[in-house]
């Protein structure tokens, strides 16, 4: 046999499945992780209702048993697959990973922890590491590069908006006074931040003409305000008009993705993919 064609390693061969979509295991392996992962947050969903629990524990119990066993076994390839494994287990996505699982095996060992329970519903954050390895997705990618692009103008935005807050505040303050429930600046500001995101909880409410009519302008603004960020991040995509690169090889040293189509070198650590 040429040495060119060396047949790929058992641990080559479960990271190709695991981290990659380009093979039709891959694939599969996706969509079988999808279903579990649906169905895990559906048991979480199905347990908070207590009669739909007494009814049913048992098979509640048990089927998330065998998800949990599942996800662990996965946990495991995903860790002896790569070449570093701490970075797989250090990284978000491998805390997730972690913290989604751990909550079922503390309630066997440790009496009242089944509260923990509902951090299995992070299992849901794992959806997008699979959407991400899918080739249609590739919008996903131009929308995430707008965003990273538009945090600075975001930041100062929302940095302007606390500003504007305090000193809508601070001025109903003194408006409205501790005798219609603006007992202190902190409370006139949450007030403030409120009205000006259109949420209106009413537990505040301006009594004077001047404050009502402060409170309309600011409620005016509210809608003007919360188009801005969708403005400033849809003029970020249109600039971004380059080909996203939906190829879904994974480095096996530092969990990379994204490279360009028939590279073989990872574009950050230079390991051979």
């Amino acid at each position: 046999m040429d040495k060119g064609d060396k047949k790929p390693s058992w641990k080559e061969r479960i990271h190709e499945v695991i981290y990659e979509a380009d093979t039709k295991e891959g694939k599969l392996f996706d969509v079988i992780l999808l279903i579990a992962i649906l169905a895990s947050v559906l048991l979480v969903m199905l347990e908070s209702v207590k009669s739909f629990d007494e009814k049913y524990h048992d098979f509640l119990n048990i089927s998330e048993w065998i998800i949990t066993i599942l996800f662990s076994f996965e946990y495991v390839l995903r860790v002896i697959s790569i070449k570093k494994p701490f970075k797989y287990i250090f990284s978000f996505y491998g805390i997730i990973d972690l913290l989604s699982t751990l909550p079922k095996y503390l309630s066997f060992f440790i009496v009242g922890s089944h509260h923990l329970a509902a951090l299995r519903a992070l299992r849901l954050l794992r959806v997008f590491r699979i959407l991400k390895l899918s080739r249609y997705v590739g919008a996903s990618n131009k929308l995430l590069i707008a965003l990273r692009a538009s945090r600075a103008k975001i930041a100062v935005f929302l940095f302007f908006v606390i500003i504007v807050c305090i000193i809508l505040g601070t001025i109903m303050y003194m408006i409205e006074g501790e005798e219609n429930g603006y007992k202190d600046i902190p409370t006139s500001v949450y007030w403030a931040i409120v009205t000006l995101t259109t949420v209106g909880f009413g537990d505040i409410a301006p009594q004077t003409a001047l404050g009502q009519l402060i409170a309309s302008a600011i409620m005016i603004l509210g809608y003007g305000i919360i188009a801005i960020p969708t403005g400033i991040v849809s003029s970020e995509m249109t600039k971004t008009t380059s080909e996203i690169d939906t190829n879904t090889q994974s480095c096996k040293s530092c969990l990379k993705d994204n490279h360009k189509e028939n590279a073989e070198f990872c574009y950050n650590c230079g390991s051979k993919l």
